[in-house]
C-alpha cells in the first residue's frame, strides 16, 4: 500500500536513480543493458566504488563481441521476480558507502581497493542528504526509512565487493570479484573477504534452486549475456546484483545455514590451506586457514567440524612457524568447543598438542592432563592416535 510506494520512492530518491530510469525507459540503454530491470540497480554509485580496481587487458573491448567461458553464448536466464517484504529490507540494509583495506581472499589475481571502510553502516544514507538540490519532502522521506527500518529484517552481514578485475589466461577469460563480509556496525581490522568469478555463483544458485526451490522463488540472479561482458557498466551492475543476491540468500534461515551456502564461501580457502601444509608452505597456509577463520566467524558457524579442523591448522601452521603461542591459544580455543564432548577424533590430538604447548610456554596444562587420562582409560592407546598434523592432512575436503 502507501507504505511500500513510500518506501520505493525513497530507495530512489537516496540512490539518485529516479530521473535516470525514466531516461533509461525511454532511451537505447534498455535494450543494450536488458538485465538493467532485473535487479536493483546502483551502477552509478557503485562504478564510483569500484574506480581504480577494474583491470582490463585491452582498451577496445567494448567494441568486440567477446564470449566470456561462464558467460558464453547460451540461453539467457529467465528475469526473476523481485524480493519482497523482509527481505528486500535486508538487501536494501546492505548497502554499503566504504571500501575495506587490505584482505585474505584467495583465488586469482585480485586487486584491492585502497578506500578505507569509513563510518558506521547506520548512517549510510547520509551522502544523499547532502547532495545539492536534496528537497523537503526528501529528508522526510529519509528520517521516515530510518524510522521504519526498525520493522524490517535485521542485516547483521554485508556483503561487497570491493573490486573486480579481468582475467586472462591460456584458456578462458574471466572476471573475479573479491567480495569482503562486513559485519553491521562494527570495524573489522582484519576482514573476511572471497574471489569469485560469475561460474562459482551460477552454481551456487544452481544448486541452491534445486534444494530449496520455494525459497529460492523469489531471489533474482544476473542473466547471462551473449556480449558486452567486461564493460566498465556491466561489471558494475553485476557486482550490485552479487552484493544483493547474497544478503537476499543470508536472510533466509534454511539457506543461511545450509552446506551448499557455507562451502561457497570457505570451502576454497580450506582445500587450499590443506595443500599448502601438505607441501610445508606454512606462511602461505596460515594466512589461508586465518581468512577461513574469519569467513567461518562472520557466517556465525564457529561450532562446527569444518571450524575444528581449521583450528588445527592455524595451530600446527604456527607451531612450525615457531609461533608457540598463538598454537596453544588456537588449541585452547578449540579444547573449549570439545569441553562438551566425550569423544571426537580431533580431541586426543588437540589434548596432546595442548599439552605438549602448555609446557613449552609455561601455561597450566593439568586439565588437558586429566581429560587424557580419561581417555587412555576409555579408548585405545594414545600412542595409536594419529598427531594432530596427521589429522589435518588426512581429511579430506570435498
Amino acid at each position: 500500500g502507501m507504505a511500500a510506494r513510500i518506501l520505493h520512492r525513497l530507495r530512489h530518491a537516496l540512490a539518485g536513480e529516479g530521473d535516470r530510469e525514466e531516461r533509461v525507459r525511454g532511451g537505447s540503454e534498455a535494450e543494450d543493458f536488458p538485465e538493467s530491470s532485473e535487479l536493483e540497480d546502483d551502477t552509478e554509485g557503485l562504478s564510483t566504488r569500484l574506480s581504480g580496481t577494474l583491470s582490463f587487458t585491452r582498451h577496445d573491448e567494448e567494441e568486440e563481441e567477446e564470449e566470456e567461458e561462464e558467460d558464453g553464448a547460451g540461453e539467457e536466464l529467465g528475469e526473476l521476480p523481485q524480493p519482497t517484504g523482509a527481505a528486500a529490507g535486508a538487501e536494501d540494509g546492505g548497502r554499503c558507502w566504504g571500501l575495506g583495506a587490505g584482505g585474505g581472499g584467495q583465488g586469482g589475481p585480485a586487486l584491492w581497493g585502497s578506500s578505507t571502510l569509513g563510518g558506521d553502516p547506520k548512517d549510510e544514507w547520509s551522502p544523499a542528504a547532502e547532495r545539492p538540490g536534496s528537497s523537503l519532502l526528501t529528508r522526510q522521506l529519509q528520517e521516515l526509512w530510518r524510522k521504519s527500518r526498525g520493522s524490517l529484517a535485521p542485516q547483521r552481514l554485508i556483503f561487497e565487493v570491493t573490486s573486480a578485475s579481468v582475467v586472462s589466461d591460456r584458456s578462458s577469460k574471466y572476471v573475479l570479484y573479491t567480495i569482503y563480509l562486513i559485519r553491521s556496525g562494527r570495524f573489522d581490522k582484519a576482514p573476511a573477504a572471497i574471489a569469485r568469478r560469475y561460474s562459482d555463483f551460477e552454481r551456487l544458485n544452481h544448486r541452491l534452486r534445486c534444494r530449496f526451490g520455494c525459497d529460492m522463488a523469489d531471489v533474482a540472479f544476473p542473466r547471462k549475456r551473449l556480449r558486452r561482458n567486461f564493460t566498465a557498466e556491466t561489471i558494475a551492475k553485476r557486482s550490485r546484483a552479487f552484493e544483493q543476491f547474497l544478503s537476499h540468500l543470508h536472510s533466509i534461515a534454511e539457506i543461511r545455514r545450509s552446506p551448499e551456502f557455507l562451502e561457497f564461501f570457505f570451502l576454497q580457502d580450506l582445500q587450499a590451506a590443506q595443500r599448502l601444509t601438505c607441501t610445508g608452505m606454512y606462511r602461505e597456509a596460515l594466512a589461508t586457514w586465518a581468512n577461513a577463520y574469519r569467513l567461518q566467524d562472520r557466517l556465525g558457524v564457529c561450532s562446527s567440524g569444518r571450524f575444528l579442523l581449521t583450528l588445527a591448522g592455524l595451530a600446527v601452521c604456527h607451531q612450525e612457524l615457531d609461533e608457540l603461542g598463538e598454537a596453544h591459544g588456537c588449541c585452547e580455543q578449540a579444547l573449549q568447543l570439545l569441553e562438551a564432548q566425550g569423544s571426537h577424533p580431533l580431541l586426543g590430538p588437540f589434548l596432546q598438542a595442548h599439552v605438549h604447548l602448555a609446557w613449552k610456554v609455561g601455561k597450566d596444562k593439568r586439565h588437558s592432563e586429566a581429560r587424557l587420562q580419561d581417555l587412555r582409560e576409555a579408548g585405545p592407546p594414545l600412542h595409536q592416535q594419529p598427531t594432530l598434523k596427521e589429522c589435518l592432512i588426512k581429511e579430506p575436503l570435498e
